[in-house]
């Protein structure tokens, strides 16, 4: 039976649930409170400048790929993709930096010849990590968080003990060579809690990172938002931006419209990819999920600083991805988990999408994006904003031998307060909520409300979890449950 369906946001989430909603047969319209859609994967131009504001990071394109042949097309149909080599380069220190090359072989080559006898075992720790990755990515992300039978199967029985041990221990207790450690603990920071807290079965994002390999879309994560909104036009979806949501109506204990501009907008199923928390305060208090003591009870992905920087000069001795260790990892993140607050020494990722797209800046100069990742909630102003700006610029011209400062002609930043205003993110949270052990599948948030019939819920916050590619799946999920319950 055809349903009219409204969804709440833009994000991948969103747009991936709208998608096969529509094939279902319905009549979905998505409601965006910005100007563009995309949540946080918008992009914004200046000056002869491109910047995605958002995620930057392209991995596991089979998840992609699958996505697209759920509608007998392929991502190659929307848009093209190029695999990055070096992936990304890893600083230490002055003269002292790690490439990982876009194969495992020459990764290993790189790990023997810092560490005897370690290519043979990052080779072992990569074949346990795709054994996870099979099971993980290909079965286990693909269900919906309603009960712990679905983690249950004979292949997850054999892993048990990898949920009671931890990445970082796993690591350590194989490589010595502190850089190498650390470079193997790096991917698992995208599921937003610290490799000592990451359950060992989390180790597949190792295998998603050396195994498939660092992708970029020819111009820019944008891309995969625009292919993504050509295929939901394609299928018929209505996409409105500039149309935040004000209230969740509810009657008789069912969702039964929005309120957009005062006007009551009805719809037989109310689905949000917008932030969970933010959703619920749409709802009368007797109507949510979650109480204000259950959100602060669990544990959020790290809010993050960010600047957009335009050069009028190509920038030297860097690669497309760039992540800046040359300051104490674990002292970081205790600023993040432990004590929340502003880091003394803090690592920062770069990325400068130029080095492979050419559209990204005018002729001749450089397209920057720096990341600070910074604990949810923390205090945010612009003058601390500019003291961490000065900080990793500082360190940036010291570490790869060169004077930048004076070539910035354009600068943007965007920090928890935006986090907070442009996406309601809750305490400014910029990945959403961490998979950690107790913070796993039916664990999450759950895709149905458990008080208001036809309400449902779709991202980072839910199942399964932080990133683009679990975001997409979120879609999918909550799009099968939402049929699942029109049938019965």
């Amino acid at each position: 039976m055809k349903k009219t369906i409204s969804i709440i946001g833009s994000g991948f989430s969103a747009l991936a649930a709208s998608c096969y909603l529509a094939q279902q047969g319905h009549e979905v319209t998505i409601y965006e409170k910005n100007d563009s859609i995309g949540g946080r994967a918008r992009q914004f131009k200046s000056n002869g400048f491109t910047f995605d504001m958002g995620p930057s990071w392209y991995w596991m394109p089979d998840v992609f790929e699958r996505f697209f042949n759920d509608f007998d097309k392929k991502q190659s149909d929307y848009y093209e993709l190029i695999k990055l080599n070096p992936a990304y380069r890893v600083y230490f220190g002055m003269d002292d930096f790690i490439s990982i090359h876009d194969n495992l072989e020459d990764i290993k080559s790189t790990f023997e010849n810092i560490e005897k006898g370690s290519g043979q075992k990052l080779q072992s720790f990569i074949n346990s990590a795709k054994s996870n990755y099979d099971i993980a990515i290909k079965d286990l992300v693909y269900r919906p968080g309603v009960s712990a039978l679905e983690l249950i199967t004979p292949k997850t029985i054999l892993k048990l003990n990898q949920f009671l041990s931890n990445v970082s221990s796993d690591i350590r207790k194989e490589f010595k060579d502190e850089r190498l450690i650390q470079i193997l603990e790096f991917p698992v920071l995208f599921l937003g809690a610290k490799p000592s807290k990451t359950p060992s079965f989390y180790n597949f994002m190792n295998y998603a990172d050396f195994g498939l390999g660092t992708w970029h879309p020819k111009t820019g994560m944008f891309d995969v938002v625009r292919g993504i909104e050509k295929l939901a036009l394609e299928l018929g979806v209505t996409i409105k931006t500039n149309s935040p949501v004000e209230k969740i109506i509810v009657e008789d204990q069912t969702a039964t419209g929005i309120i957009i501009d005062g006007k009551e907008i009805k719809s037989d199923i109310i689905l949000s990819g917008a932030d969970y928390h933010h959703t619920e305060t749409l709802l009368e208090k007797q109507h949510r999920a979650y109480s204000e003591t259950y959100w602060e009870s669990r544990v959020f992905a790290p809010s993050s600083l960010l600047f957009f920087v335009g050069f009028d000069k190509k920038i030297e001795n860097i690669t497309h991805h760039a992540l800046f260790f040359d300051v104490d990892f674990n002292l970081h993140a205790a600023d993040i988990y432990d004590d929340p607050k502003w880091p003394d020494a803090p690592l920062f990722y770069a990325n400068f999408p130029s080095k492979t797209d050419e559209t990204a800046a005018p002729e001749g100069m450089e397209t920057g994006f720096f990341l600070i990742p910074l604990a949810p909630g923390i205090n945010d102003s612009q003058s601390l904003r500019e003291e961490y700006f000065a900080k990793i610029i500082n360190r940036f011209e010291q570490i790869t031998q060169q004077k930048i400062k004076n070539n910035i002609i354009f600068k943007r930043s965007f920090c928890k307060n935006d986090f907070v205003t442009d996406y309601h993110a809750y305490k400014g949270n910029a990945y959403g909520m961490a998979n950690t052990l107790l913070q796993t599948a039916f664990l999450r948030p759950k895709l149905k409300s458990k008080k208001v019939r036809n309400l449902y819920f779709t991202g980072q916050l839910t199942v399964p979890g932080p990133g683009v590619p679990p975001a997409l799946i979120s879609g999918k999920l909550v799009a099968e449950l939402i049929q699942k319950s029109l049938r019965s």
